[in-house]
């Protein structure tokens, strides 16, 4: 009787060891499948960052030749078969010699050939280029060592993939560090998804196949080895195998393609996804700098003709704009991170600036600022900014450089000193007419709430814009309301104005309206009228900024501070965002006031002291401790959710990989209860030879399922040498329990459950600790188990139906 047909890791001690032979447990073609397949996976991946990268094609050169580079590693050491120390060092050098043409090209020497620079680069990259990466805004550019995360990215997964396929003989592990690169991908990616239907699909199906043909081809080409003798295979179990195979492939590749389908447009429907910019790195939050319109005051007195800034390039009409404040509190008017859009690192290749959607598009030009006496952290810039490059890139406050794009606001956490230059690329949009904000709507843009808005200036909008029509009547009687009736003053008493309070909070605002006649400067009716048009569900915002008084003719321009000024800014559907100065002119000076009879004062009298009162005791729940109490929980959980959301989400595709092995191992113990507490002992007996035969299926032993015991201890004897003995003593004892005349004794099934044990033992004696893990993980004996079941029913039905 010949040898039945095995696979060689059911038999690791007498099997040929022929893969220790080959640098590929594989046949001659595939290395080159899987290099294809490498490279093909790694590039979907690759193609996540996409949205970073602004669309450059130098990210894909870049991850291209990591990809390539890293396979090369992978494939060459396991070909001339490297160690650990010879890959790892030959890695490091390929890793540095590609990379300073791939990913740091500007310090490279002549642009690809290794320096000092692009050493430290590389070297520094592995560990602060992911830091550099999510702390930059899209797009990020080229420069500064930004193209080593996908270069280093693909250079990893691709030699971990090309390692595994060459020297792990589980055929899916290459798949692994791939499926890393594309959640990498995603991770440092945008907010903004960039072709994630397709790219889902291309990625599983690719993988299935490749993983499915793998598989196939390895196992092809370990032959029908057992024992050392050869043997011949049943060519229709192979054909038979081979289509049961093909077929599930085929099924799960469609399962995938209808979830990803069904999944995809719900997963892709909201606006935003959540990446690793936002969660990992704490967000810029411009509340920690004070709001530039509490020093509008201090500006223009104490400044008045200090020379703040030098700009050049400025066109007639336009203005510098140092920031806009979309928030207020009741006391100032300033900046939300949750307001309109948000703070981000500006990267190398510049910033994306304005509303999306603007009809009109004016010339582009550049300016030129030169910063003297002003001193602050808000950078001043123009509307629609699109690059800021400052003179010296290396400086503070160009490392420090954040821009908001939605409301054309920068700001450098190091600050603006003396002698700074930088010049600002801008595509300021020109105003549309009356004409045409006459026939617009209100732009749909996501403004912060207001707080402390006082409740006269609420009714006196309402009052005001009573019968105007259009959105653009309401704006425009607003402004004229204010430049008709207002009076303007800086309260600068030596220039003759009449006295008047700097700040514009709400006690501000209220006396202000409240008195005969309105007396104020900028900031004040800046956000008087923003405020009013917030009531009256207007998209407004106050902006401060700088502009000459009179038209400019000279470059360059000097800006001091009686230049400095705020004004309002309203959305239009179509127009973006619109400025309105509802600020009086400067020579609609204020009435004087009426003089005042001078009253004589009264003598003083000491008045005796109010009498003791008895101390109030604040009630339990108003305590400082338990307020504190109540606080710090909320601050934990407003800190611990957002990573515990994160966590969660990062554990999903663990948890995908993990529960249907716990689902395996689950029914297994579950099927060896069954047979060891059935209900006569005879079958209990049978049931340990059963899971004798469950575990010879698992390692791959072709155990015929209509054959005896005694036959298939035969087949297990051939294939375990070391259980041989045992195997046909327990199918022996299964038959005579089991077809002898009464029922074995609980003593009969306890010793043979542990001569069960003691036999198992023996047939994975010889079987690794990965070999174990496959074989505890095994499907084979449950697919066999569930075919079993599947004909019982099917014969009990066909019975019934026969004896009805």
């Amino acid at each position: 009787m010949s040898a039945p047909a095995f696979p060689r890791r059911a038999t690791a001690r007498t099997a040929p060891r022929r893969a220790a032979r080959a640098w590929h447990p594989g046949p001659a073609w595939l290395p080159a499948v899987d290099a294809a397949a490498i490279l093909v996976l790694a590039g979907i991946a690759l193609v996540g960052m996409h949205l970073a990268y602004g669309g450059d094609p130098r990210y894909l050169v870049a991850g291209g030749v990591g990809a390539l580079v890293g396979l090369a590693v992978g494939l060459g050491s396991s070909a001339a078969r490297f160690g650990v120390l010879a890959t790892a060092g030959a890695a490091v050098v390929l890793y540095i010699v590609a990379g300073s043409a791939a990913a740091t090209p500007d310090e490279a020497a002549a642009g690809f050939l290794p320096s000092l620079g692009s050493l430290r680069t590389l070297v520094l990259g592995v560990v602060v280029a992911w830091k550099d990466n999510l702390t930059v805004a899209a797009p990020l550019g080229t420069g500064s060592g930004l193209l080593v995360v996908p270069y280093l990215a693909t250079f990893v997964a691709s030699l971990a993939a090309g390692l595994a396929a060459c020297r792990a003989r589980p055929p899916y592990w290459p798949l692994v560090p791939l499926v890393g690169l594309f959640i990498a991908g995603i991770a440092f990616g945008t907010s903004d998804s960039f072709a994630a239907l397709p790219r889902g699909i291309g990625f599983a199906l690719v993988g299935i196949l490749w993983a499915a043909g793998r598989r196939a081809a390895i196992s092809a080409s370990a032959g029908p080895e057992a024992s050392g003798e050869t043997t011949v295979l049943n060519r229709a179990a192979r054909r038979r195998g081979r289509l049961g195979r093909a077929g599930l492939g085929a099924a799960v590749a469609a399962v995938a393609i209808v979830l990803t389908l069904v999944l995809a447009p719900a997963l892709t429907a909201v606006a935003q996804r959540d990446v690793l910019r936002d969660r990992v790195v704490p967000p810029f939050d411009p509340r920690s700098y004070a709001s530039p319109l509490s020093a509008f005051r201090a500006l223009v007195k104490d400044q008045r003709d200090a020379t703040l800034m030098t700009v050049t390039g400025l066109p007639n009409g336009s203005r510098i704009r140092l920031a806009a404040l979309d928030s207020y509190d009741g006391t100032v008017a300033t900046i939300d991170q949750q307001g309109s859009g948000s703070f981000a690192r500006v990267g190398t290749s510049g910033i994306s600036g304005g509303p999306e959607g603007d009809a009109l598009k004016g010339t582009p030009y550049t300016l030129g600022v030169t910063i003297g006496d002003y001193a602050g952290y808000f950078v001043p810039g123009a509307r629609h900014d699109t690059a800021i490059t400052f003179a010296d890139p290396s400086s503070a406050a160009a490392d420090g450089l954040y821009f908001n794009r939605l409301t054309d606001t920068a700001i450098t956490t190091a600050g603006l000193g003396k002698g700074t230059r930088y010049s600002v690329q801008v595509e300021e949009p020109a105003r549309p007419t009356d004409a045409q904000l006459g026939q617009a709507q209100y732009a749909q843009v996501g403004l912060p709430a207001v707080d402390g808005v006082p409740q006269a200036l609420q009714a006196k909008a309402g009052d005001i814009v009573a019968d105007a029509q259009s959105p653009y009547d309401r704006v425009k009687t607003l402004t004229l309301y204010f430049q008709k009736f207002g009076a303007f003053s800086n309260g600068l008493i030596a220039e003759g104005q009449v006295p008047s309070l700097s700040g514009h909070g709400a006690g501000r605002l209220s006396a202000m309206l409240a008195a005969k006649q309105m007396v104020g400067d900028d900031e004040q009716y800046a956000v008087m009228m923003s405020l009013m048009a917030r009531s009256l569900g207007v998209p407004a915002r106050v902006v401060m900024g700088f502009y000459p008084g009179s038209t400019p003719g000279t470059s360059p321009l000097d800006l001091k501070g009686k230049d400095v000024h705020a004004w309002v800014e309203v959305a239009f559907e179509g127009y973006g965002w619109v400025a309105f100065d509802p600020t009086p002119p400067k020579d609609n000076v204020p009435i004087p006031p009426d003089p005042q009879a001078i009253s004589k004062p009264r003598p003083q009298v000491l008045q005796p002291p109010p009498p003791a009162q008895a101390p109030v005791e604040l009630p339990p729940d108003s305590r400082p401790d338990v307020q504190d109490q109540d606080q710090h929980k909320n601050d934990f959980w407003r800190i611990v959710g957002p990573i515990l959301a994160t966590i969660g989400i990062g554990l999903i595709p663990i948890a995908v990989v993990v529960l249907p092995l716990f689902g395996i191992v689950w029914l297994k113990l579950r099927r060896r209860r069954i047979r060891f507490e059935a209900e006569h002992a005879a079958d209990r007996i049978g049931g340990g030879w059963s899971e004798i035969a469950s575990l010879a299926t698992d390692m791959g032993a072709p155990i015929n399922p209509r054959g005896t015991r005694r036959e298939a201890a035969v087949q297990l004897a051939d294939a375990f040498g070391e259980a041989a003995g045992t195997t046909t003593a327990l199918a022996r004892r299964a038959d005579a329990a089991v077809f002898g005349a009464g029922q074995p004794s609980d003593e009969d099934v306890e010793l043979y459950w542990k001569d069960v044990e003691t036999s198992m033992t023996a047939m994975t004696s010889g079987l690794g600790f990965w070999a174990r893990q496959r074989v505890r993980f095994s499907l084979r004996s449950l697919i066999v188990d569930g075919r079993a079941l599947f004909v019982a029913i099917g014969r009990s039905m066909k019975f019934r139906r026969g004896g009805v």
